[in-house]
């Protein structure tokens, strides 16, 4: 079977499963051109509330297939931020389920993520200075405002991996769970964000990622919803709020 990115949508949750077994799911420039194509398609999908990157079987992805830069290092990293940036561009939570190698442009992934679990035993890694490349400046700043400048630089001076516990704690990833239960976990946490206020969620990523010209857009849009009487509703009558809002889609 030829590599690909195979999606589904299960329970309001989009799952994106990266496939190229042979290569520790390496992603080819093909894979990394169909990204941003996929990623706008489950963006316009009402039944999408939230998204899973993950990979086949025990790796997550290996980074770029190698064989891809042997014409145009250039264009193969423009493929890469392309598709890194549709996916921290994706409107609604995004949260990568991380097994086994984690490196170079699967690094770069799960850092455009929103969120990152990861297994025991898994293996990160910021390659580029093992191949000379320059790493483009929005991945760079994207890895900082993650790690802070000084594991930043301890990446991608070295190349070297870190394991998934020193990764928790300089914050590339925000859980680690025992060898089996991360499937579990996962669902479980997707679950939970698929249950609560989109408006929250939408109007919280902008603001988190830095947009600071939305403040009064955002209020219009909290006034207009009755997201918030619901939700207060809700509570007082102890059952599940049933919100109304949900990001607009265009034709």
């Amino acid at each position: 079977m030829e590599p690909h990115l195979e999606h589904r949508v299960t329970d309001s949750v989009a799952t994106v499963v990266i496939r190229h077994p042979e290569k520790r799911n390496a992603m080819t420039a093909a894979m990394w051109r169909s990204l941003p194509t996929l990623l706008e398609k489950l963006a316009q999908d009402p039944a999408v509330r939230a998204l899973v990157l993950t990979g086949e079987g025990g790796t997550f992805c290996a980074g770029a297939d190698i064989s891809t830069l042997r014409g145009s290092p250039e264009e193969a990293q423009g493929l890469a931020v392309r598709a890194e940036e549709a996916l921290a561009a994706f409107p609604k939570p995004t949260l990568a389920s991380i097994r086994g190698h984690c490196v170079g442009g699967g690094s770069q992934l799960a850092a455009a993520c929103d969120l990152r679990f990861a297994e025991e035993g898994a293996l990160f890694g910021v390659t580029p200075a093992k191949l000379g490349i320059v790493y483009a400046a929005s991945s760079t700043r994207r890895l900082v405002s993650l790690v802070g400048p000084a594991t930043a630089k301890y990446l991608l001076f070295s190349g070297e991996l870190i394991d998934a516990q020193r990764a928790l704690r300089t914050g590339l990833v925000d859980e680690v769970l025992p060898g089996g239960e991360l499937g579990k976990r996962v669902a479980e946490f997707t679950r939970i964000l698929a249950s609560r206020s989109q408006l929250t969620q939408a109007a919280a990523k902008e603001f988190a990622d830095g947009r600071t010209d939305r403040d009064a857009h955002w209020a219009g849009q909290a006034r207009a919803s009755g997201d918030a009487a619901e939700g207060v509703a809700a509570f007082l009558e102890r059952r599940q709020p049933r919100f109304g809002w949900s990001a607009p889609t265009s034709g």
